[in-house]
């Protein structure tokens, strides 16, 4: 999970946006982007897919297993 949370904020800060700004396009709470980029809690397929595509990222899921 490491792995992710440092791809989604390094991505998000090269992409110019804040927490906020990032949840709002991606349709998620900022408590979801927050918890994802410390690597705390758990979240959804749907929730990483709604920020991975706003950040033009692709997941792999065989690597998120």
């Amino acid at each position: 999970m490491q792995a992710i949370s440092s791809t989604v904020r390094e991505s998000r800060e090269r992409a110019g946006l804040t927490q906020e700004e990032l949840a709002e396009l991606s349709r998620v709470s900022v408590r979801t982007v927050r918890n994802l980029e410390s690597g705390q809690g758990n979240i959804g397929i749907k929730p990483l897919g709604q920020i991975a595509q706003v950040l033009g990222l692709v997941l792999n899921l065989k690597s998120l297993a």
